[in-house]
C-alpha cells in the first residue's frame, strides 16, 4: 500500500542542492565554507546543500 523510502526526502528545489553539492564532493571541489579543507564526508556535503538551499529560499522540512 505505502511504498518504503531509505533515507530522507526533500522537495525538488532543496534536492537539486544537495545533488549539486554530492557532485562536487566527488569531484572534490566542495570546500567547507571560507576554509580551504575539502569535505569528504557525505552527510557534511548534504548538510551544505541543504544550507544553500536555505539561503535561496527553498522550503526544507
Amino acid at each position: 500500500m505505502f511504498k518504503k523510502t531509505y533515507g530522507k526526502v526533500f522537495k525538488k528545489k532543496a534536492h537539486e542542492s544537495v545533488a549539486d553539492a554530492m557532485h562536487e564532493m566527488k569531484e572534490g571541489k566542495l570546500k567547507s565554507g571560507k576554509s580551504v579543507q575539502k569535505v569528504t564526508n557525505p552527510k557534511q556535503a548534504v548538510a551544505i546543500g541543504l544550507s544553500e538551499a536555505r539561503e535561496k529560499g527553498a522550503k526544507v522540512s
